[in-house]
């Protein structure tokens, strides 16, 4: 007869109650986790005025780094692409995040653009890396994350499309990193435009095989509200965004957004861009782009550079067994001419000691015959 035990608050137990204790282990789990702080690496890839630091500075409510100016065509000449990474401590509610933005000036700045993901590429495996190393090692408990867990990839609001940097750079991209496409600086766009914007994105994305980040679909178990939510943030990529840290007061209120002498932009109103969209996708999938991540990219690249080693060690070896191969069958020719040196010495001293027996006899003979 098997029964359900629980241990009541002075020790004894008592058969008749089913609690157990186990369902407090998430709350267990959820204070050691908000007791170490969360890490979490964002990117940030695109051609210098779309405003890219002051999306950032928007997300995140902080002033990362200041706005840079635009090279003018002189400097784009020389313009080299490099990589910036700013680190900034937020706490919110009790909880702790260690963000780093990794920022790439110089991106398409220069006259020829051609292979300017090459750095970016570079960093992203120098941090796999590093990583990799660190997995490895002996003090794996302390271990800093520093991988790119996302990639907000800016696109031009004034051309037509993608251009064939873009295309280059998230074919690179796509196996390295989650990519989220941005239209920046959408309020020089009409509602329309918007709309005619992002379907031709989506479209050339899906015309050269280029895969960004797949927002994970629901739980059946998950409320609806959540539900409509999911849907409205996947419907809305890519995100055309507006950033600004300005404040400025309308009809009573004090908001943030951006005023023209037609009217006001509001950054976080969701009727005039996706800037709340963007920023709910980053906060409630944040967990899941670390994952991806991992599992995915990291795992990619380790079994990539696993993989080259044992080729490498492979090489090495029949390298090895094919130079004592070599070196053994120089070994049978130098035994095997030194035989046939001592052979032909013995066939020579023989032939010698015949010669002397013969000429003995012949001079017996000879004496014989005389007497």
């Amino acid at each position: 007869m098997t029964g359900k035990l629980s241990i009541s608050s002075n020790g004894s137990s008592d058969s008749n109650q089913t609690y157990v204790g186990f369902a407090n282990l998430p709350n267990q789990v959820h204070r050691k986790f908000v007791k170490k702080g969360f890490e979490f690496t964002l990117m940030v890839v695109g051609e210098s005025g779309l405003g890219k630091s002051t999306l950032i500075n928007s997300l995140f409510l902080t002033d990362l780094y200041p706005e840079r100016p635009t090279p003018d065509p002189t400097e784009k000449i020389r313009k080299t692409v490099n990589i910036e990474a700013s680190t900034v401590e937020i706490e919110e509610r009790g909880v702790k995040l260690r963000l780093t933005i990794v920022d790439t000036p110089g991106f398409g700045d220069s006259i020829n653009a051609t292979e300017c993901y090459k750095p970016i590429i570079k960093y992203i495996d120098d941090q796999f890396e590093r990583f990799l190393n660190d997995e490895s090692g002996l003090n794996r408990r302390n271990i800093s994350d520093n991988r790119a867990h996302c990639c907000f990839y800016f696109i031009a609001p004034w051309g037509h499309g993608l251009k064939p940097l873009d295309i280059e750079c998230m074919k690179e991209l796509q196996g390295k990193v989650n990519i989220i496409p941005i239209i920046a600086k959408a309020d020089t766009l009409t509602p329309n435009e918007v709309k005619r914007l992002k379907t031709r994105i989506l479209k050339e994305l899906n015309e050269h095989d280029i895969h960004i980040y797949q927002i994970p679909d629901c739980d059946s178990d998950e409320d609806e509200e959540f539900k409509t939510q999911n849907k409205q943030l996947k419907d809305a990529i890519p995100f055309a965004v507006v950033g600004s840290t300005q404040t400025i007061e309308v009809r009573g209120r004090k908001i943030r957004g951006r005023l023209y002498p037609w009217g006001v932009v509001e950054v976080e109103n969701i009727e005039h861009n996706d800037f709340l969209k963007l920023r709910s996708m980053l906060i409630t999938h944040m967990q899941d782009l670390q994952e991806v991540t991992h599992e995915v990219h990291y795992e990619n690249y380790r079994s990539e550079k696993l993989g080259s080693q044992y080729n490498r060690r492979v090489r090495d070896k029949e390298m090895n067994d094919s130079s004592s191969s070599d070196n053994l069958l120089i070994d049978k020719d130098r035994i095997l001419k030194e035989k046939e040196e001592e052979l032909r010495k013995m066939q020579e001293m023989v032939a010698k000691m015949q010669a002397q027996m013969l000429q003995a006899q012949l001079g017996d003979q000879n004496k014989a015959v005389v007497n």
